[in-house]
Parts: structure tokens; sequence; C-alpha cells
């Protein structure tokens, strides 16, 4: 059996509307693999409805998704500028203290932020990034849960990225918004600052002896803002240079022989990836993305160019991994100890490290990510990759917006 069959297979009882990209000679360059099908069950009839998906997607194909992925976060907006729900939405997750739920809102709010900022702008766009920018200001600033559930983290990450970007937007002029602006990007270092493990990075969990300054880093809540601390250093919010090198070195530490990055960041060797490790390329391919963006946009002379396309070759080879994984209700459930939510993660970084490549080669490359992206999309412009609670469809759908916002050019 064919391995995008294994995928499709694996899909079909939990999203049937979704197709997975083919690798075979359809009338789009990328039909599925022809296979021979037996039975009559449910799951027959839904391989055959699945619509085939192309290997490559142009600009002007996909740029009418976009605008419904767009559309999605503007009409869905709460008339305060926020998205979603502070409570618990969905019982699968169950467990985590109260805080967290409120902290997920606040940082796929910072991530919609992000997403319509860089929006082609039209008079509805630039009121719904002006009114989200001022929520993520105003809303109080999370705190952290318990002794283990440390996931106020990410409000510190992505509001540390969301305000860093817009500190530098020219459009915002209002003064009393700039400060504003200002006055969260560093209280979101602070939460930062505090959240930072003694030997550099952040994660979302603490392990005992738990301890006010947790002691757990993974690579990627590591790689995902250090570009961001270097726009915070030349804003003057961070003064001290030290956290920036400390994380640059935790994360150089994840990287591994055969070209992975471990997901943890704390321990002083890295674990081999050895087996269906969740440390091996195919337990990796979103970690290789975000870790090489991250120390290639930071100029890490070993993030070379051969060494970016070798990761999107892998990302590529081994999407299926991804696929099977997308829309799984338990973390790690995948191969390789994959999660749902590594998808749209993985692809968003995969469209930034693809902007560090020279230009000539971009397009082509973005070409390849684009069907991953619309082949998940609802049809009302919405996406997810793990459930279907309120802040993972506000940042599933921010993550596949900003993924297709990367090397599409403005509208003239």
């Amino acid at each position: 059996m064919s391995s995008i069959l294994i995928a499709l297979v694996a899909l079909a009882p939990l999203r049937q509307d979704v197709p997975v990209a083919g690798t075979g000679d359809g009338p789009a360059g990328g039909g599925p693999d022809i296979v021979e099908v037996v039975g009559g069950d449910a799951i027959t009839e839904a391989l055959r409805a699945r619509p085939e998906v192309p290997k490559t997607m142009t600009v002007d194909e996909a740029r009418d998704a976009l605008d419904r992925s767009l559309e999605w976060l503007v009409s869905t907006q709460l008339e305060n500028g926020s998205w979603g729900t502070s409570a618990l939405d969905g019982i699968l997750e169950l467990g985590f203290s109260i805080e967290t739920y409120y902290a997920w809102q606040v940082s796929s709010h910072a991530l919609a932020t992000m997403a319509l900022q860089k929006a082609d702008e039209t008079p509805e766009r630039l009121a719904a990034f002006e009114r989200a920018v001022r929520w993520l200001c105003d809303t109080r600033l999370p705190q952290r849960g318990s002794d283990w559930d440390t996931d106020y983290t990410w409000a510190g990450l992505y509001g540390l990225v969301a305000t860093s970007r817009a500190a530098v937007d020219p459009r915002l002029t209002d003064p009393e918004l700039r400060a504003a602006i200002d006055r969260r990007g560093r209280e979101f270092w602070r939460l930062l600052e505090t959240t930072e493990v003694p030997s550099g990075g952040w994660a979302y969990y603490d392990d005992p002896p738990y301890s006010r300054r947790p002691s757990w880093a993974t690579s990627f809540c590591t790689a995902l803002v250090m570009p961001s601390l270097a726009r915070a250093e030349g804003l003057g919010w961070i003064e001290d240079p030290g956290h920036l090198r400390r994380a640059t070195a935790a994360l150089q530490r994840c990287a591994q022989p055969n070209g992975a990055y471990t997901y943890n960041a704390s321990f002083g060797i890295p674990r081999a990836g050895a087996g269906e490790s969740i440390n091996s390329i195919k337990g990796s391919l979103g970690r290789i993305q975000v870790s090489h963006w991250a120390l290639g946009s930071l100029g890490d002379p070993s993030i070379t160019p051969d060494r970016i396309r070798q990761g999107l070759e892998w990302f590529f080879e081994h999407h299926r991994f991804l696929d099977v994984a997308r829309m799984r209700p338990i973390p790690h459930e995948g191969y390789y100890a994959n999660a749902g939510y590594f998808y749209l993660f993985a692809h968003y970084y995969a469209a930034e490290v693809i902007d560090l490549l020279p230009e000539a080669e971009r397009q082509a490359w973005h070409e390849r990510l684009r069907p991953h992206l619309i082949k998940i999309m609802r049809s009302d412009g919405s996406s997810t990759d793990f459930l279907g609670t309120a802040y993972m469809l506000t940042a599933g759908t921010a993550l596949n917006a900003l993924s297709l916002q990367k090397g599409m050019p403005a509208r003239e």
C-alpha cells in the first residue's frame, strides 16, 4: 500500500473532506497514486470522492484561499477586538489550569494580529488589525497557572513577536497606541524573563522539583522568539544581550548530526533520534524549519542555503507523517511522536525559512508548500490541525494565512 493511501486511510475517519497531496500524474501534476480499492465501505467512498491536490500552486491559484482566511479573521473578531474565549470550550482539554485557557486565547490572538498586519490592506482589515493591537495591549497579562502548567509562556512568546512587529508598523501613528505597544511589549518581555530557564530558552511546562523559574525548555519555543528578541533589543525593551546569546546556544545544542533538532533544549547533551524517536528527521520536520529560520535570520554561518534546502526537501519527502498526525486528538499520537498541532506551525516556519534562500528560487518552494495549506482549509476559510476549539481555529487560521502571505506579492 502506498504511503499516500496510508495517510488517506488514517485521516478518513476524522475529516473525510480533507485530501492529501498526491504523487501521481493527475491533471494538475499531482493526482493521487493509482491503487486498487476493494469494497464499498465509507472509507472507500471517501477515498474515491476526494478531489485531487496538485503538487504545486501558483500565486493566482492561492490568493482566493488567502482572502477567505483573512475574511474569516475579520468576520469572527469580537467587538472588543479579540477572538474566541478565555474559557474551556472542549472536553478533550480538561485538566489544564483555568488560567491556561486564557493564555491560549492571548497567544492565538497575537497570531491573528500578525496575520492581519501582513495582509494586503483594505479598510476592514486595517481596522481589525488596529482593534486587535489595542486588545492585545489592554488585556491583562496571563499568570502562571500551576506548578507544572506554565502555558502562559505561550502568551509571552507570541505576544512579544506581535508587539515587536507592531512597534515598527508605520501605519500605527496614534501616540497613545504606540505608547501602549511599547508598554505591553516590555511587559511581555518581563514575563519571558521570569520563565527563561537557567541554561537558556523557554517552554510551557515545568518538571519537579518545581521552582519559580522553570527548568525545561524546548527548541521550537526558543527558536520562534529569537529574531524578536533581537528586534526587542533594538527597541530598547531588552537591555541584556545575554538572553539572546543563551537562547542561541541552547538552540545550537539541539542540532544533531543527522540534521534533526531535539525537542528538548535544556539537556546538556542532545538525545539521539534512534528508531521511531521524536528526535529523528521524521519527528523533527517542523523543528528543522523554525530552527533554521531563527538561526539563519540572526546570521549563524552554519545555516547555509544548502542546509536550508535539505531541511525543506526532508519536509516534503516525509510530509505524510504530518498528514497522518493532523487532527488526531491525542498529543504525539502520530508516528515519530508527531502531534496534530505540529502541522500548521511547521508550514508557517517552512514558509519563513524559504525566504532566506536566494530570491530566484523562493517562488518554486512556495508553490510546493501552498497545496498542503489549502487542502486543509474549511469552506468558511478557517483552518485547524488539532481540535475545533476557539483558540485552535484562531491560531490555525492565522498560521495558514501567514504561511500563504509569504511569497505572495501585494496586489497592485
